[in-house]
This record gives C-alpha cells, sequence and structure tokens, in this order.
C-alpha cells in the first residue's frame, strides 16, 4: 500500500513526517497546495476541514482513480453541501452517521463527474 499526505504547511508537514519516522510508518508527504499537485490516481481519497464539497469533488477529479473512493466527514450543513454539488457535479454518495458528533456525517463517494 503506497499512502501520500499532501499537506501546504511547512511545520504540519515536518510533524507527519516525524509522526510517520517514529511509527515506522512509510508515507509520501507532499508540502504542497493540493491544486498544484500532478494527479495520483488514489484508489481511496480523504480531506478533513479542506474545502466545501464542490471544492473537494473537483478535487477529487484530478486526484481520485476512476474506481477509487473519497470519504469526507462533514459538518451539520452537510445537505446544503451536497445539495450545491449537484448542481455542478454527479456522483454516488452514502451518508455514515458521525459517531462524535449526531448532525455531522462521513460521506463516502463514488463516481464523480461533471454534470
Amino acid at each position: 500500500m503506497k499512502v501520500t499526505l499532501i499537506e501546504s504547511d511547512q511545520r504540519k508537514c515536518a510533524f507527519l513526517r516525524n509522526v510517520a519516522r517514529e511509527c515506522c510508518v512509510k508515507v509520501s508527504v507532499k508540502s504542497q497546495r493540493i491544486e498544484a499537485v500532478e494527479g495520483i490516481q488514489a484508489d481511496v481519497l480523504s480531506a478533513r476541514a479542506l474545502a466545501d464539497l464542490s471544492d473537494l469533488l473537483s478535487f477529487s477529479e484530478h486526484h481520485l482513480a476512476q474506481s477509487g473512493t473519497a470519504v469526507f466527514p462533514k459538518g451539520a450543513n452537510w445537505k446544503k453541501e451536497v445539495d450545491n454539488a449537484r448542481k455542478r457535479w454527479r456522483f454516488e454518495c452514502e451518508e455514515i452517521t458521525s459517531l462524535t458528533e449526531p448532525e455531522a456525517v462521513i460521506l463516502k463517494i463514488k463516481g464523480v463527474a461533471r454534470v
């Protein structure tokens, strides 16, 4: 398995590299903005507190393999984000209720395509 972490903040990158080294976990940490990274064709793509769903789907279009799955934690306004995203995107979406916040969900998304 290959794990790639993308983070634009150099301090956070240093932290991620240190944790990976201390835990003996092999990862690649890219110190760039996600928009600047060449597409990685990920089988699984996740992002936390990065952008609204429409923007995340744009990143997914660039970085997610065609058969891949995106996993995005979303807060209480998730339904509004999904409705807005469906104006520009087609996608399959499974909502998994958060265990820590009853109004929040984890969106499991497949089949991302522009409308």
